[in-house]
């Protein structure tokens, strides 16, 4: 059993409001497959959609679960006064960027769990 991560536990209770008011954080997981996230992305966004910041933290073990990284987000949030936050509770994809790691239109070669599945579903594509 983990101990209790209690920024977790914050980031949790922030997304689990229904009001959305800004600035607004974004946290995305992504992870080689659906089970490990490695990387997660926090984005702060104003009303009129302006992206104001934006961080990623990276990790061989699991983001999700590491209180540092946890306290990181609370604390990034902090500085930039995010008034509500929008995750989702699974990982949507491939940690390594199109363009940046592998080429522009193909596959992440270090990722194949991802190749020709849909993000958002999980489910494979036609």
């Amino acid at each position: 059993m983990r101990n209790f991560d209690k920024a977790r536990y914050q980031l949790e209770k922030k997304a689990r409001r229904r009001t959305r008011t800004y600035p607004l954080a974004t946290i995305a997981y992504y992870g080689p497959d659906d089970q490990l996230a490695t990387k997660v992305v926090v984005g702060i966004v104003t009303q009129s959609d302006e992206v104001i910041a934006l961080n990623k933290w990276f990790s061989e073990e699991d983001v999700r679960f590491s209180p540092a990284i946890n306290q990181q987000i609370v604390d990034f949030l902090a500085q930039h006064h995010a008034e509500s936050v929008a995750m989702l509770d699974r990982i949507i994809g491939c940690p390594h960027e199109e363009g940046i790691d592998y080429p522009t239109g193909s596959t992440c070669p270090q990722c194949p769990f991802w190749k020709d599945k849909d993000r958002w579903t999980g489910l494979p594509v036609d």
